[in-house]
């Protein structure tokens, strides 16, 4: 499908790639204020803070193509491409996307459910890397993260979805519905929320290829647009919902959202396509995108763990993106795609 939508989008001139692009940014802000306003009210109708529903139903979402992608890669024998994308989806989304937001704007830091959830982010990427380091000493020519660990992670998804439910209710933000904007009933709320990560997804599919052909078109560097485009694609979804949360008024929604999406890209992307197919680890992951991961979500866990007035400051936004775009220059100068 990737390939075919490339293909097809590759036939188009200038100017209709244009237009392409500005549908595609028309219908992801749409998408992403159609999902905002879902998650708010079902957050209203169920009593969950909206930080607990960014970080399971909405990051599943967002996520789920990724996890199609990574297993059908695995499957058609490339192994790199599926763990990459798990991996460099959790440094793009905790640099670029919550970097970026706490640049722009006053991130809250909703303490009882980050001490949680995110020991559980920073655990799980802890956990494959460790896998993976465990599994070059059991074979240094050929380290492979077989099903039983994407057996063993997908198990850990579940029990990570369960335990947000009881985290949920044992405390969090107070959901307060204001008398000027009565919630809509739950299943159109629901049915709202599932259109706008369509919207976001499909729109996200389509505008990266169209951007990378209009970046060719206009003289860019191959290997330049190859080294970002595929990381602005695997984040597309996040960054617009962010964007869209942040103008809203919901930044919470916001950090849910990331912190949920590197746990499903951990436990649900690369668990996914460890069960579809053995997943053979490229010695770069132990030189560079490991350590890059783990540096960056350390980071993060420092930063919340620190924090004394409930909200990140804006150099720890800073220091995020800046880490996010070393690592992305590097991986150009290096050409460790």
């Amino acid at each position: 499908m990737e390939h075919f939508l490339t293909q097809y989008i590759a036939q188009f001139s200038l100017v209709p790639l244009l237009g392409i692009l500005a549908v595609c940014i028309a219908v992801l802000s749409k998408g992403a204020d159609w999902l905002i306003d879902a998650v708010v009210d079902m957050a209203k109708r169920t009593g969950m803070p909206h930080i607990v529903i960014g970080a399971t139903i909405v990051s599943l979402g967002t996520t789920l193509p990724e996890a199609f992608v990574s297993v059908m890669a695995a499957w058609m024998g490339n192994p790199g491409l599926a763990l990459g994308n798990g991996v460099g989806s959790i440094i793009a989304d905790t640099g670029l996307v919550l970097g970026l937001a706490c640049l722009l704007t006053r991130v809250p830091i909703n303490s009882f459910i980050l001490n949680r959830t995110g020991w559980v982010q920073v655990g799980a990427a802890t956990l494959l890397t460790l896998l993976a380091v465990g599994a070059r000493m059991r074979n240094p020519d050929l380290p492979v993260l077989g099903w039983k660990v994407g057996v063993l992670f997908l198990f850990l998804l579940c029990v990570y979805i369960l335990l947000s439910y009881f985290w949920a209710r044992a405390g969090g933000e107070q959901v307060v519905l204001g008398e000027d904007a009565p919630p809509r009933p739950l299943p159109q709320a629901v049915l709202q929320l599932a259109g706008g990560i369509f919207l976001v997804v499909a729109a996200a599919r389509i505008l990266v290829p169209a951007a990378s052909q209009t970046a060719l078109r206009l003289g860019v560097p191959e290997d330049i647009v190859a080294a970002t485009m595929v990381a602005l694609g695997t984040s597309l979804p996040e960054l617009v919902t962010a964007v869209s949360s942040v103008r809203k008024g919901h930044p919470e929604i916001m950090v849910g959202n990331v912190v949920g999406a590197d746990v499903l890209n951990c436990l649900f992307v690369i668990g996914a396509a460890a069960t579809a197919k053995p997943l053979v680890i490229a010695p770069t992951f132990f030189t560079f995108h490991f350590p890059a991961m783990l540096f960056i979500l350390y980071s993060l866990r420092l930063f919340i763990a620190r924090s004394r007035d409930g909200y990140f400051k804006r150099w720890q936004g800073g220091w995020m993106l800046s880490v996010y775009l070393l690592y992305l220059l590097l991986q150009y100068a290096l050409k460790l795609g």
